[in-house]
């Protein structure tokens, strides 16, 4: 047994007193109280996000669209003024405001909901707000990590955020739907609002570094363009952008639209196929748990290519599989690349990104991903309703190795 002081000096020089093993540096409190915040705040709006689809869907399939609609386009119109917003008054200043708006949005809509139910224009309305705070506010909480963390603790805050986010979406759904059966949309908004004030409360405390205008304004649509030209000028970063738009359109849909489909052509249940969307969540889990205690790969593009040709393996084992233990087993091989690529990639773009405009990469990186995305959902669902979804499913497997293997044959990646 060690002396509190022998403990304390083993800490301070990362090494495990006896062992000689490297101990990985505390992260600091300050990130710790401001990620306990963003996960309140992330398994509210997991909550509330279900009660908006399962209102919207009684409306019909059409309806149920257009409240995504709603959420997505403003969220993608706005994300690069949202990111340019975020760099010229400050992350923390963005993030007050934001939260503030969502915590009136959200007892506007609980008290409307309880006095007129749930029309739709109300869920349209509800989505719209909720796509236009998401387009300012997504850019600033992302680069609050490295305003918080120092670069060597980067990958390790980023995998325990995932790993807090996995959470939120594994929780949120049944929460949702306890809070639907026991209140109604009304009940779900209500809480939703308590975890924005939980932040609120948090961001009081929380004062990151490096957070403030930057010098003369040129103009908040030049600098979110000079953004987009600073990440196309740099090798590192826009080669991270391009695998990110790879990895978005060729892995998000699998367990979001393909897996859903291969269930139903299997003749599979609605349990079943949410025990492979949750084989999917675990494996990110599990990497972002382990990355978050011990720290990622020295080379972190090695790191998330090898996650891509993980992820590839676990796609093609679900396109194949022919009863559900394979299939839960292969979206679980498939999460395990995805966090492996995600907790790899995170930290490579957070810290190549200049301290002027960490909220501008930021929106650049949810813009690629957003792009690639809706493109490639519209082209896969066509391709699955005329040939099935196996093929999509084989396809997208294919694509996520091919950028795997060209993130590996990329010196800039490579060596990073």
């Amino acid at each position: 047994m060690t002396t509190g002081t022998a403990s304390r000096s083993s800490t301070a020089t990362g090494t495990t007193a006896g062992s000689g093993a490297p101990t990985p540096a505390a992260l600091p409190r300050t990130y710790l109280c401001w990620l306990a915040g963003v996960q309140a705040g992330l398994l509210g709006d997991a909550a509330l996000y279900f009660a908006l689809g399962w209102a919207a869907s009684a409306h019909g399939g059409g309806a149920a669209g257009l409240v995504l609609t709603a959420v997505t386009v403003p969220r993608t119109a706005l994300v690069l003024l949202g990111g340019a917003v975020a760099d010229r008054f400050g992350a923390r200043r963005v993030m007050l405001v934001g939260d503030t708006v969502m915590l009136v949005a959200t007892v506007a809509l609980a008290l409307v909901a309880a006095d007129r139910g749930t029309p739709l224009w109300l869920l349209v309305a509800a989505a719209a707000v909720i796509g236009t705070v998401d387009a300012f506010h997504l850019p600033a909480s992302g680069s609050m990590p490295r305003r918080l963390v120092p670069a060597d603790r980067l990958p390790r805050a980023l995998a325990l955020r995932q790993a807090g986010g996995q959470g939120a979406v594994l929780l949120g759904a049944p929460l949702g739907g306890l809070l639907v059966a026991a209140g109604g949309l009304s009940g779900a908004a209500l809480a939703d609002a308590v975890s924005f004030g939980v932040v609120l409360l948090v961001l009081l405390r929380v004062r990151p570094r490096e957070d403030g205008p930057s010098g003369p304004s040129a103009g908040l649509l030049r600098e979110a363009a000079s953004g987009v030209r600073l990440a196309l000028a740099d090798p590192l970063l826009r080669a991270a952008l391009l695998l990110t738009g790879a990895a978005a359109g060729a892995l998000l849909p699998v367990v979001s639209l393909l897996g859903p489909l291969l269930a139903r052509s299997h003749g599979w249940t609605a349990g079943t196929a949410g025990l492979v969307g949750g084989g999917q969540a675990a494996g990110v889990l599990v990497v972002a748990a382990l990355v978050a205690r011990r720290g990622a790969l020295a080379r972190a593009g090695v790191g998330a290519a090898a996650g891509l040709c993980t992820a590839s393996a676990g796609t093609a084992v679900l396109a194949l599989a022919a009863g559900p233990v394979a299939a839960v087993a292969g979206s679980a091989v498939a999460g395990l690349g995805s966090g492996l690529f995600a907790c790899h990639l995170g930290p490579l773009v957070l810290t190549g990104a200049p301290a002027t405009h960490l909220s501008r990469i930021q929106a650049l990186l949810t813009l690629v991903q957003s792009l690639a995305l809706v493109l490639s959902n519209a082209l896969l669902g066509l391709l699955a309703d005329t040939a099935g979804a196996t093929l999509p499913t084989l396809l997208c497997a294919l694509a996520t190795a091919a950028a795997g293997l060209t993130a590996l044959a990329t010196p800039t990646l490579r060596r990073a």
